[in-house]
């Protein structure tokens, strides 16, 4: 890794910038899975705090999160742990389609970004930002940044005075092939800023 932050270092004094004011970045890496799924659809909208919170019910209520016991458990037994109508038919959707074959967590790391993200936009609740987050948290893909992060975004306006999101994208063909890193960059100055590492 300090390999790459001296290149995107050399690359963005910006960047670099960061780094000398808050230090490096830490570098999140969440297991793979169906349940790591079920973890980051829980993050859609709401803070971190809060989704880790339910999360945690849930793994206190079922044990192990696998795609039959969500099935099997009524919506009521969701709404009682936390989990929004909306965001229990995800889950319910996403464990159903794991139960049928049509998706295999497993075959993830032998596949390509692109064949993964159609795969995951699939499943019913899921847009970009929660597929990018699964594939930097969870796959470890090196080259991805989720313009739908609001923090990412205002990172961007703050150090660059870039509010236009194409603009951003042109801005971020600097850091390919290594914009994954630098989303954690712009994530570790947006939350240093505000005290909140």
């Amino acid at each position: 890794m300090k390999d790459i932050l001296n290149l995107l270092c050399n690359k963005d004094p910006i960047l670099k910038s960061v780094i000398e004011t808050y230090g490096s970045p830490v570098v999140q890496l969440r297991e793979q899975g169906f349940a790591a799924m079920v973890h980051i659809i829980l993050e859609q909208q709401v803070s971190i705090s809060s989704a880790k919170a339910t999360y945690r019910k849930m793994q206190d209520h079922f044990g192990e999160l696998i795609p039959s016991e969500m099935l099997s458990a009524s919506n009521e037994e969701f709404r009682a742990l936390g989990v929004s109508r909306q965001k229990t038919s995800y889950i319910k959707d996403m464990a159903s389609r794991v139960e049928s074959g049509t998706l295999d967590f497993a075959s993830f790391p032998g596949k390509t970004v692109e064949d993964v993200t159609s795969e995951l936009l699939a499943i019913k609740g899921v847009g970009m930002w929660t597929v990018e987050v699964y594939l930097m948290f969870c796959l470890q893909s090196p080259d991805i940044i989720p313009f739908g992060d609001i923090a990412i975004r205002k990172a961007i306006q703050e150090l660059y005075g870039i509010r236009d999101v194409d603009e951003m994208s042109e801005l971020a063909q600097n850091w390919a092939p290594h914009r994954t890193l630098a989303s954690y960059i712009l994530w570790h100055h947006y939350l240093a800023k505000r005290n909140r590492l």
